[in-house]
């Protein structure tokens, strides 16, 4: 394993991301909330406050308007893609807008191929948590039109360069746990690409 980064800060969503308008969906971050810590299961993700609040993530598998589709239990993402985004499309594009769970603080950009073995998290007590089965979270419209900020629709050409630009990993990550018992990351927890397949 080696050392790809460090959590800058975790997350849930309370809702969809994805807001039905009155002639059409557009994204929307603001039911995302910055959790004091999260505690990662094998059916998804609950974002614990400061207060000791549980908030279960809406791709929860109990979540009531779950999202689940089992490949997108956790997801995370790295400061370095949000820096891209932003030189790219502008200032708009705070960490975290795109909705990971796990936000990861590098310099480096990470494809697929660098963490298709699977990632480990280092827990503030020593823990080891690996996370499996990395997968791409493909960008949708509503995503590349919030980047591009375009109060028009993207047209065709645009919203298929906006789509490859935030694809292969820009936009973040899904992955799932490998051991059943949930466990909990938090800020500062340190995090590993693994280099032999789990």
């Amino acid at each position: 394993m080696y050392e790809i980064g460090r959590i800058k800060s975790v997350q849930v969503q309370r809702s969809s991301l994805k807001i039905e308008g009155r002639s059409e969906r557009y994204y929307d971050p603001s039911p995302l909330l910055v959790v004091s810590r999260l505690r990662l299961t094998a059916r998804g993700v609950i974002g614990i406050t400061t207060d000791g609040k549980q908030i279960v993530d809406v791709h929860h598998r109990e979540h009531p308007a779950s999202r689940n589709r089992i490949d997108n239990d956790i997801s995370f993402g790295f400061t370095s893609h949000y820096q891209a985004m932003r030189d790219k499309f502008g200032s708009h594009l705070t960490n975290g807008c795109a909705g990971e769970n796990i936000l990861i603080e590098t310099d480096q950009e990470y494809m697929l191929d660098e963490l298709g073995n699977g990632v480990a998290i280092q827990t503030s007590m020593g823990q080891l948590v690996y996370l499996t089965n990395i997968e791409i979270a493909a960008p949708c419209a509503q995503f590349s039109q919030f980047a591009a900020q375009d109060i028009f629709p993207l047209s065709n050409q645009c919203m298929k360069e906006t789509l490859q630009f935030l694809h292969n990993g820009r936009r973040g990550f899904y992955a799932t746990l490998v051991d059943q018992q949930p466990i909990e990351v938090q800020a500062g927890d340190s995090v590993f690409a693994v280099e032999q397949p789990l």
